[in-house]
């Protein structure tokens, strides 16, 4: 099986106004195509030896498996945990349409 050559990557924050920094500066980097945020959820963790529970904003970026290294770079400097979750998964099918334009859209500058 080949890898996929899109993803889906996930990562959370804990404001909604982090989450659409962290959106935002990611598809003005070209790095995704697209961004999703999520309303709070809630997340139970343990750090530091203890039970945490927050609310935390998802955000949702749609990007290529190319592209991948530079977007997790970015994330973990944009970002103000020490471990920030950053998670890809693969897309393994999807309309040619709406693959091509995540395609398109995460093209370095250099290609355009």
């Amino acid at each position: 099986m080949t890898a996929p050559a899109w993803l889906t990557v996930l990562t959370t924050t804990d404001s909604e106004d982090k989450a659409h920094a962290l959106a935002r500066g990611a598809v003005e980097a070209r790095l995704a195509a697209c961004a999703q945020i999520s309303a709070p959820v809630v997340s139970v963790y343990r750090w530091q030896n203890a039970i945490e529970t927050n609310e935390e904003w998802q955000v949702f970026l749609k990007t290529t498996a190319e592209r991948y290294d530079e977007l997790e770079d970015h994330i973990q400097a944009a970002h103000d945990y020490d471990t920030p979750e950053i998670i890809a998964i693969p897309v393994v099918r999807g309309s040619a349409r709406y693959l091509g334009w995540v395609m398109a859209e995460t093209a370095p500058e250099s290609a355009l």
